[in-house]
């Protein structure tokens, strides 16, 4: 099992438009929704800038996005 390391909000947004997530609207506060059209999943990512995300957050992102631990490094 690979481990996760530390990901700020600009890392993983990278990450999720690779994997064809698009910005789909601002939530409350500094929270953005993503979307990803061919699969239908949306997830939400607290954008705070320079501020690294913590592990169980960035857990819920990944889960929710539809995609693995080890898919989510390698993008």
């Amino acid at each position: 099992m690979t481990k996760l390391l530390s990901y700020t909000a600009r890392d993983v947004i990278k990450r999720l438009r690779k994997a064809g997530f698009v910005f789909d609207r601002q939530a409350k506060g500094s929270h953005e929704i993503w979307y990803n059209p061919t699969t239908k999943r949306r997830t939400t990512i607290p954008n705070y800038p320079e501020v690294d995300i913590p592990k169980g957050t960035l857990k819920a992102i990944i889960k929710e996005a539809g995609i693995g631990v080890e898919e989510f490094i390698n993008l």
